[in-house]
């Protein structure tokens, strides 16, 4: 009895209520310095985390991809080729049925790398096949076609082309202007067939012609913008690739864009395109058929609309 009355008395002194009130007190204090801890990590792992992709964005945007495709046709406004010193200079248009419209297509990727740089891969199709009814003799490679008889000829002259541009403007919102070079590769084949397949020739080969290239794009509005783009060059094709061939070459591929913003990634564009160049000189290399004279020019205009998606 002694014992619970001393232990009455001790649960009810101030001593034992003031050290159970620090032991409580205590315990909230750890509680709270925990779970302060906790989020004071959580908020620091999450500002980490929002500062790493934070850095992942910047160095993506560095990047900016965008396909281009076009679709339209091609008039021929002057097509003229010679083989052999001997040979006829062909009028396509006047005598080898390219007096009509052909379809044309482009398609082309490009890459921005900061707001100065843009690479740019580009494929031209370009094959031409028409027919015609010779009015008088002509001569390829040494090979007469007759008068009155009928022709079949092939114009396939595709090209790829690389591409580069400084941007001089980067930070001027309305107007853009660059240059930069091209490396072309044109991959020709150019054939006539008498419609009874009596007579053949054709002449074929592949190159690489560099030449200068500009951009410049006008922002009209919010909406609407002009662009202009040339890619050209005039010189002997033999300081041009290193060749021995005294030939003289030249390449111009000159367009006018009018476009409008559909959305954030994609345009529509209208485009009217000078398409010309050519060659005069003759081969010293395997000139089989022939005598390796080659004399062949070409103005085109194109008429096409086409397609920006931008990712």
């Amino acid at each position: 009895m002694h014992k619970i009355s001393s232990l009455r008395s001790l649960l009810q002194s101030k001593k034992f209520i003031k050290f159970t009130s620090n032991k409580n007190q205590e315990a909230k204090l750890m509680k709270l310095r925990i779970s302060i801890t906790i989020l004071s990590l959580f908020f620091y792992l999450s500002a980490k985390a929002q500062s790493e992709n934070a850095d992942i964005k910047c160095d993506t945007s560095k990047f900016k991809f965008r396909l281009v495709s076009e679709i339209g046709f091609a008039s021929v406004l002057a097509h003229h080729v010679q083989f052999g010193q001997n040979g006829t200079y062909f009028d396509y248009v006047k005598d080898g049925g390219q007096d009509v419209l052909f379809p044309i297509t482009r398609f082309s990727i490009e890459m921005d790398v900061n707001k100065r740089n843009t690479f740019i891969l580009l494929y031209q199709p370009l094959r031409i096949e028409s027919q015609s009814f010779l009015r008088t003799d002509v001569v390829f490679n040494d090979i007469t076609f007759p008068a009155l008889t009928g022709i079949n000829c092939l114009y396939n002259f595709p090209f790829y082309r690389l591409s580069y541009l400084r941007e001089l403007m980067p930070d001027n919102p309305r107007y853009k202007f660059a240059i930069g070079g091209t490396l072309q590769i044109r991959n020709a084949t150019i054939s006539f067939e008498s419609t009874d397949g009596s007579r053949f020739t054709t002449n074929g080969g592949t190159g690489l012609v560099p030449a200068l290239k500009i951009r410049g794009k006008t922002q009209l509005n919010n909406c609407f913008y002009a662009e202009i783009e040339a890619d050209g060059i005039y010189a002997p094709v033999s300081y041009l690739n290193g060749s021995d061939n005294e030939i003289v070459g030249a390449i111009l591929d000159a367009s006018l864009r009018m476009g409008a913003q559909i959305n954030e990634t994609s345009r529509l564009f209208l485009n009217l395109r000078y398409l010309g160049g050519g060659a005069t000189g003759t081969d010293t290399g395997d000139v089989w058929p022939g005598d390796g004279y080659v004399k062949n020019w070409l103005n085109f205009l194109t008429v096409s609309t086409g397609f920006v998606y931008q990712f």
